[in-house]
């Protein structure tokens, strides 16, 4: 599917603050919170998002932690859908499944509660930023290893160059901001 983003109605590119040197020398970290802070712009990415989330009817939203929790959560509440929030190993406090994924070097492990997706369930899957692809399927895999039903993945911005979409390959996957 051909990299797109979903509106180009309002330029939101103009509320991602580029910082460079972040969080390392050579990285130029894209900063969503002028975004955040304002209220017509955030609330234009929410209704795109929440666009994906309502042509799959899904059941639950995925949020990935930590800035991911922050759409996630305002596009499960525009689709009157539940969140499941999914984060780094050892911080849920319920029993939960995991999946483990590479790094640049080496590995990290994302988990979820073992009854935040049922079986059959339709899970849109929510975060800030698509970069290598390896967090957002890591959350696919979770969702599958639950009985859910991964339909698509939507993120405010998509970093094309690091070609994270390849990794998605199998699911819809909607950018509202292409970085190339």
């Amino acid at each position: 599917m051909k990299a797109r983003p979903l509106s180009r109605s309002l330029d939101l590119k103009k509320y991602i603050r580029d910082i460079p040197d972040f969080p390392k020398k050579g990285i130029v970290f894209k900063d969503i919170t002028p975004l955040l802070g304002n209220g017509p712009a955030f609330a234009l990415s929410i209704d795109l998002l929440a666009k994906v989330g309502a042509k799959h009817k899904v059941d639950k939203v995925i949020a990935i932690e930590s800035r991911g929790f922050i759409f996630g959560s305002a596009v499960a509440q525009r689709l009157g859908v539940g969140v499941v929030p999914v984060r780094k190993k050892g911080k849920l406090p319920y029993k939960t499944l995991s999946a483990t994924y590479t790094l640049e070097y080496g590995e990290d492990t994302l988990e979820m509660h073992v009854d935040g997706i049922r079986p059959g369930e339709r899970v849109l899957v929510v975060d800030d930023v698509l970069a290598t692809g390896g967090t957002a399927d890591a959350v696919l895999r979770l969702v599958a290893q639950a009985g859910g039903l991964p339909l698509a993945a939507a993120f405010a911005i998509e970093l094309k160059f690091l070609k994270g979409r390849e990794r998605l390959k199998n699911f819809e996957v909607a950018s509202l901001l292409l970085y190339r």
